[in-house]
């Protein structure tokens, strides 16, 4: 998993990166109970797969997060 993106993200990375968020925020969200600070890294998933998206102008992949 990717620990810091910025703004100097390299986009030929997505296709490798988003995928990887995606099914990584999958098994977090089919989880119950978690714990804040499981939370805050659900979150934090959430915002990556965001900026990669907005970052790299990426739609239509998959509606999910």
């Amino acid at each position: 998993m990717l620990d810091q993106l910025e703004s100097n993200y390299d986009c030929a990375n997505a296709d490798k990166d988003l995928p990887r968020l995606l099914q990584e925020l999958e098994q977090w969200n089919s989880k119950t109970g978690l714990s804040k600070e499981d939370e805050e890294y659900r979150n934090r998933l959430e915002n990556q797969i965001h900026f990669i998206r907005n970052k790299c102008d990426i739609t239509g992949e998959s509606e999910r997060p």
